[in-house]
């Protein structure tokens, strides 16, 4: 590929997202960022930018474009240098918009119900940033891939979001190099950039825990890619990954946090109740014996009260 060009591919899920140039090396002349799906996405992937401007293209710093994609794509991101000879490095932030979740009321249920069996739900808002070679910062949300198997590259920092995390658990990650470095191997809270940027120092080895009294409600299940190695699973409440030797860069990574719902005990069926011995009759005389005008019927209600008809 012309040195003067880079390109990186990243996969999205369903969503829309915004894509921000957020700053460039070469402030001079700074690098042209173009954005456009790949082959096979462009009936899933739709750029959407203002009526007067260019297609894709972000011509310089604090510009931004949107990303509708209506099907998991992937998006090619391309930086060319402004200039002959001019720098492509440019810090680059794709994050997903939202606009939230209907509050929704629950659902009455019949007396003689129980809840069906469900399987994992995986938390909807957990945000995965990446400070990622030659890319710059790079947000995801669960479940998808930063770099990985498409468009392996040097991942040298990291940081977790999760806005609406439990008050009953908590989530702490740390990265560690090849050479020791400030930080190195130390746990950091959510919200915290752990890593480097700009020093071309990728991370060689990943940690992530839940803790807490909610987390065994949960399993964190991380995929990872280290240069040279397959690619690897590992799941559970504390999570340690590395390359085979220890040194190997990580060029990819995918998270995701899965929360185990209980299912609740089916009630005991209701036994039919036993019938009562009819009482025997008693002799009346035949002048003082009642005239019976019809029937009575006993029928039981939804709540259960005794009624009458005649």
């Amino acid at each position: 590929m012309n040195e003067q060009i880079q390109q990186k591919t990243i996969d999205l899920a369903r969503g829309l997202f915004l894509v921000r140039y957020n700053g460039a090396e070469d402030k001079t002349s700074p690098p042209v960022v173009r954005v456009y799906p790949d082959r096979a996405s462009l009936n899933n992937c739709n750029i959407i930018t203002g009526p007067d401007g260019a297609n894709g293209t972000l011509f310089a710093p604090e510009t931004a474009l949107v990303v509708s994609v209506a099907r998991p794509s992937r998006l090619i991101v391309e930086v060319t240098a402004g200039r002959a000879g001019g720098s492509t490095a440019a810090n680059i932030k794709i994050e997903p918009l939202t606009q939230g979740q209907p509050a929704m009321q629950p659902a009455s249920q019949p007396f003689d119900s129980y809840e069906p069996e469900a399987g994992p739900e995986e938390p909807s808002d957990l945000k995965l940033l990446a400070h990622v070679a030659g890319l710059g910062d790079v947000t995801v949300g669960s479940n998808t891939w930063i770099a990985g198997p498409a468009a392996p590259a040097r991942i040298e920092g990291i940081s977790l979001e999760w806005p609406n995390k439990p008050y009953d658990l908590n989530l702490q990650y740390a990265v560690k190099f090849a050479r020791p470095q400030r930080g190195d191997n130390q746990f950091v809270p959510l919200g915290t950039f752990a890593g480097t940027r700009g020093r071309a120092l990728a991370i060689t080895g990943f940690s992530l825990e839940a803790t807490g009294p909610g987390a065994d409600r949960y399993a964190i299940a991380a995929e990872t890619i280290f240069l040279g190695a397959p690619a690897l699973r590992v799941t559970g409440n504390r999570i340690v990954v590395s390359g085979p030797s220890g040194r190997e860069p990580l060029v990819g990574l995918k998270l995701s946090l899965e929360e185990h719902r209980v299912q609740a005990a089916p009630l005991a069926p209701r036994q039919p109740r036993r019938a009562e011995p009819a009482p025997a009759p008693v002799a009346m005389p035949r002048q003082e014996a009642p005239r019976l005008e019809g029937r009575v019927r006993v029928f039981r209600s939804r709540q259960g009260a005794v009624k009458t008809a005649g």
